[in-house]
């Protein structure tokens, strides 16, 4: 008979981080301190929050294959402990995933509470996990066996509060994972680095704005509407296309804004890389004006200087009848992390609008509010920006238009 309640021990690390990299998980008979299931894997390169998610996630597979039906998950990663209880925001695309996994296979169980262990406490799955690391760096696997720690059986101790508010929040986290609205690069899951790290296990996101429209010239605020190119817009187009495909010849998407601005851009970069498909992603749209759409700068700032007042001070101020900028990032970000797990490693051309372009760069860079208002991004430019698995980013260029030199 299974075993009601099971303590789980997990554990991740590489060597680098990033670097050669691998997970243990050790699952417990509670009540006896008997090792039911053990399970370790090299992951290849990745960072120590990554495979320390990795573990966790092999080891609530393992307590559901067991048929446990509650589970103390026990860990020497704080990172992990405190975002599987709701109490520390998950920042990063490359672990929302990981943490959605986790979250959902929490779900299958009456309980699941999270305990932060000291690392001397967890040294059979540390064992497990540095056996995979040395898999993973091409040594001889090590013996786990022989340094496991000795079986321990502890009464249980609600250290995570209680469980219902845990697997709320486990379960909140698995909702919004692929939407999350925080901002900013956490030191804490993007390991800081001098040194260049690997581009082939990066994702390489190609934005470019679309070229201009009439709106652009009338300095018109231009939306939802489907304004189409000008004719200097699809001359900008032609010259955006020859500079993508020689900034990235091997291309795995290109994917676009739906309005007709951004199709036309998108469809001249597929052609100048030899018929790359083009995916429509509604996420990367324009930010709804409402009231404003298609009035000049001037008009809007003498009917509604309050409102523009309170939109300008604040991203989470929508225009009258429109959308607010919080909005349009919370979608952007989904579309981004859609991008990244969809074509890991790969490169992406994305063509979308300057809100858009903005807010996704905004993130990148760790930056506040004030980056909107300050940074300038031309019809046609280029920015490019590598994402890694374990959330970190690396803004390569800003604005490029020196392909609209001529026109």
């Amino acid at each position: 008979m299974a075993p009601r309640v099971v303590v789980l021990e997990a554990d991740g690390g590489s060597r680098g981080n990033p670097g050669p990299a691998g997970y243990g998980a050790v699952v417990r008979d509670r009540d006896t301190g008997e090792v039911l299931a053990e399970r370790s894997e090299s992951i290849g390169l990745a960072t120590n929050n990554v495979a320390e998610y990795r573990g966790l996630i092999a080891g609530l597979e393992a307590a559901a294959e067991l048929g446990a039906a509650e589970v103390e998950a026990r860990m020497d990663s704080k990172l992990v402990v405190e975002q599987m209880c709701g109490r520390w925001q998950i920042k990063h695309p490359g672990l929302r995933p990981l943490a959605a996994q986790a979250a959902g296979l929490a779900g299958r169980f009456a309980a699941v509470r999270y305990q932060w262990i000291p690392r001397d406490r967890n040294r059979h799955a540390d064992a497990l996990a540095n056996a995979a690391m040395d898999a993973a760096a091409g040594k001889a696997p090590a013996r786990a066996a022989a340094v496991a720690s000795p079986r321990v059986v502890e009464p249980p101790r609600a250290v995570a509060g209680p469980d219902s508010p845990a697997r709320a929040k486990a379960r909140e986290v698995a909702a919004r994972a692929a939407s999350a609205t925080t901002t900013g690069t956490d030191p804490a899951t993007a390991p800081a680095s001098w040194e260049p790290r690997p581009s082939f296990t990066a994702t390489r996101l190609v934005l470019v704005r679309h070229g201009e429209t009439p709106y652009t010239e009338q300095r018109r605020y231009s939306g939802r509407g489907d304004v189409p190119l000008s004719e200097r817009g699809r001359a900008q187009v032609r010259a955006t296309a020859a500079r993508v495909a020689a900034l990235a010849p091997t291309v795995a998407a290109v994917v676009s804004s739906p309005l007709s601005r951004c199709t036309a851009t998108a469809e001249a970069i597929a052609g100048a890389l030899g018929g790359v498909p083009v995916r429509r992603e509604d996420d990367l749209v324009e930010c709804d004006f409402g009231a404003w759409e298609g009035r000049t700068f001037a008009e809007v700032r003498q009917e509604w200087p309050g409102e523009m007042d309170a939109w300008l001070a604040s991203t989470r101020v929508a225009p009258p009848g429109g959308e607010s900028f919080a909005d349009v990032a919370e979608r952007c970000r989904r579309a981004v992390d859609g991008l990244c797990r969809a074509y890991p490693g790969e490169t992406v051309v994305v063509v979308s609008h300057v809100s858009p372009i903005k807010l996704v760069l905004r993130d990148a860079l760790a930056a506040g509010d004030g980056l909107l208002h300050r940074l300038f991004l031309d019809a046609a430019g280029i920015s490019v920006l590598d994402t890694w698995p374990d959330g970190g980013v690396a803004v390569r260029t800003v604005n490029d238009t020196a392909h609209l030199a001529a026109i």
